[in-house]
């Protein structure tokens, strides 16, 4: 591992100086090279300047796994523009927000979604250019202009970029599930993003003989961080998919000759449904990193692949936060503090808790600079999350007598669903602008793939009626469809404190009812 190089761009180039025609990424059946990708991010990082875009200023993406979110990520680091990606999956009421909260000059946006852009022009407040990847080229009317990828990558220059840019400076803003109000854009160096992705390398003891591979999106930190920047750390290379196909999994593992992939979410869960097959084992996969692993399937799931799972526990805000390596695994545990961080488990007064008994995990760096900046242009929100000097993750766990973490659940009001975050504010936002809609709760329930499905818990307007067809109907073009409901349930009131509060854990209590409706049970469509 090299370890010299704490920036993005100076990273690259010295992989690049060194392994100018070797392959470092293969998207699907393209392939791209060490040389291709610094000299198109310089493509990228020389067109943004022409715009007018300067360091510290804000472009968003909003792409799949494709090159060219790779070429935007390294473009816009060379030049300290800070990147804001977006999940492909937001429209309407958040994709508004986020790009006018974190006051983005540009975007650079698959073709396939310019039309969410459309829909929201007249309520965009900074935007000004558009560039667009993808064959089907839609120009943006009014003032913004419209740019298309293509031609930067052919016309623009690949001179090297002269933008002074430091460990410390900001290289993201990843916007993280709101819970009492709206998402809250995290803002990260490329000196935390470089703590995590290394931290992954020791962990995982990846080197030059590997060959990682993810499914995830780049717009998470999981896949640019834990496999694009680890690879380019450990020396390796890197395959990337932009779907998840349990069918094709193993397969695509045996031709690529993988030796590690990531996993989060439901991932082990579905790949364990698959049907058992003779060639289970025959592959090259020793490690998985990720987490959590189901407790009934870990040792099942090691057995029939032979891969040793490795887990940690993370947050946006500080990378990751506890290892629980195969070497040492301990069943049930996210394991103990990275080395970079202290970690204790405190009570209601935010005074530490002994062995044992429950309370909210928080944690300090060792090291400056390892950890989130600010939450974007929310001091407020920043200074109530670093209470005392400790920064309260918002998670209830405990801590055994030799320093292990047990994750129990959120404090926040947030729901976990297959490795994406979704805030219940957001949910309720949309849900309570149907005009037939009182009042709302959006809630996480058990999943039988593991972490939590959407239910909303909705009053309706006295003297309408109100089916949970028309509800989602009204919902689908308004929100990301992973956070859709799936389960509605019509109530006549809520449980509240004095204060009036919705006491939702009561309604975690209850749960699925007898009289709640499920989606899936009826075949209701979800459009993506």
């Amino acid at each position: 591992m090299y370890s010299g190089i704490e920036t993005f761009g100076k990273l690259v180039e010295y992989r690049a100086s060194a392994k100018s025609h070797i392959r470092f990424v293969r998207f699907e059946q393209e392939d791209v090279t060490y040389h291709q990708f610094n000299s198109n991010g310089n493509k990228v990082a020389h067109y943004i300047t022409d715009l007018g875009l300067t360091k510290g200023q804000t472009c968003a993406s909003m792409l799949p796994n494709c090159p060219e979110a790779l070429y935007t990520w390294l473009g816009l680091a060379k030049i300290g523009v800070i990147e804001v990606p977006i999940n492909v999956a937001f429209r309407g009421h958040l994709l508004t927000y986020i790009l006018n909260k974190a006051e983005c000059q540009a975007i650079i946006i698959s073709s396939q979604w310019v039309d969410r852009l459309i829909d929201i022009l007249d309520d965009l407040t900074h935007l000004r250019h558009v560039i667009v990847v993808g064959d089907n080229e839609k120009p943006v009317p009014g003032l913004i202009t419209t740019h298309s990828i293509a031609s930067i990558l052919d016309k623009s220059s690949d001179a090297p970029i002269e933008v002074e840019i430091k460990p410390t400076d900001p290289s993201i803003i990843l916007f993280t599930s709101g819970t009492t109000g709206p998402s809250k854009g995290v803002v990260l160096t490329h000196r935390s993003n470089f703590k995590n992705a290394s931290n992954c390398c020791e962990v995982m003891k990846y080197g030059p003989n590997d060959r990682l591979f993810t499914v995830f999106p780049l717009f998470h930190a999981n896949a640019r961080y834990t496999t694009v920047l680890a690879a380019l750390l450990a020396d390796c290379d890197v395959v990337l998919h932009d779907k998840f196909s349990a069918s094709r999994f193993w397969d695509i593992c045996r031709i690529e000759k993988i030796t590690a992939f990531n996993f989060m979410g439901s991932l082990i869960t579905i790949l364990m449904k698959q049907p058992e097959r003779p060639e289970d084992r025959e592959h090259l996969v020793r490690k998985a990193f990720g987490g959590p692993t189901p407790l009934d399937l870990y040792d099942d799931f090691q057995d029939r692949y032979g891969v040793q799972i490795s887990e940690i526990y993370g947050l946006t805000e500080g990378g990751t936060v506890t290892n629980n390596p195969s070497e040492s695994f301990r069943k049930g545990s996210c394991g103990i503090a990275a080395p970079y961080y202290d970690v204790e488990i405190h009570d209601e007064e935010d005074y530490p808790c002994p062995p044992g008994v429950a309370g909210e995990i928080v944690i300090r760096p060792k090291e400056p600079g390892i950890m989130f900046t600010e939450y974007y242009k929310m001091p407020e929100a920043t200074l109530k999350t670093w209470q005392n000097l400790w920064l309260h993750t918002g998670d209830r766990g405990r801590m055994d007598k030799d320093g292990y973490i047990y994750f129990i659940d959120r404090q926040k009001d947030a729901i976990r669903r297959r490795g994406e975050n979704i805030s219940s504010f957001e949910v309720e936002v949309v849900l309570n602008d149907h005009p037939k809609v009182l009042d709302s709760a959006a809630i996480g329930v058990p999943s039988e793939l593991g972490e939590e499905e959407v239910m909303a818990v909705v009053i309706v307007k006295e003297g309408e009626a109100l089916t949970p067809e028309e509800l989602l109907d009204f919902c689908q073009p308004r929100m990301a469809y992973f956070a859709l409901p799936r389960f509605v349930r019509f109530v006549t009131e809520f449980p509240r404190t004095p204060s009036q509060r919705v006491q939702k854990y009561k309604l975690r209590e209850e749960g699925i009812t007898n009289d709640t409706w499920d989606r899936e049970r009826v075949g209701y469509q979800v459009l993506r």
